[in-house]
C-alpha cells in the first residue's frame, strides 16, 4: 500500500500567494498604518515562499501572517490549511496528526485556534452588521 502524506499535495508559493490575495485584495498595505508604500524584504528563513515586506512610511516590517490567527507559529501556513480543511470533515485531533505528520498537541492547539478565531471573527461580523453593541468587542471599524 502506498502512503501519500497530505502536505506533499499542497505547493507552500500557492498557498502562500492564495493567502495574500485574500488577505489583501486591492494590493499589499501596511497592517500599521494601512499604507500601500511597501516594499519587498526578502523572504522568511524557514518558510522559502513566506514574502517579507517593509512599509515606506511607518518602516514596520511584516508579511501575510502578521496579526492573523496564524502569526507566531511554527507551523507552516500549508498545515494550517489542511488542518481547518480537516476540520470542516470533523476529523478527529489523533487523525489529523496523523495525516499531517504533527504531534497531536500541535493540531489541538490549531484546531483550539481556529476554532476561536472563528467565533471572534463571526462576532466582529455581527457588530459591523449593527446586531451587537461595538463596545462589546474589540473588534475594528
Amino acid at each position: 500500500m502506498v502512503q501519500v502524506n497530505i502536505k506533499n499535495l499542497i505547493d507552500d508559493v500557492q498557498c502562500y500567494q492564495t493567502g495574500r490575495d485574500l488577505r489583501w485584495p486591492d494590493g499589499i498595505e501596511c497592517p500599521s498604518c494601512q499604507s500601500k508604500q511597501v516594499i519587498k524584504r526578502g523572504f522568511d528563513d524557514t518558510e522559502p515562499a513566506r514574502q517579507r515586506y517593509e512599509c515606506t512610511d511607518c518602516h514596520t516590517r511584516f508579511d501575510y501572517l502578521t496579526d492573523t490567527i496564524f502569526a507566531g507559529h511554527h507551523q507552516p501556513l500549508k498545515v494550517w490549511v489542511l488542518c481547518l480543511y480537516c476540520m470542516g470533515l470533523n476529523v478527529s485531533n489523533e487523525q489529523m496528526a496523523h495525516a499531517l505528520a504533527v504531534h497531536v498537541s500541535d493540531v489541538q492547539q490549531m484546531t483550539t485556534q481556529l476554532r476561536e478565531g472563528i467565533v471572534k471573527k463571526a462576532y466582529c461580523d455581527a457588530v459591523q452588521r449593527g446586531r451587537v453593541r461595538r463596545s462589546l468587542c474589540g473588534c475594528r471599524p
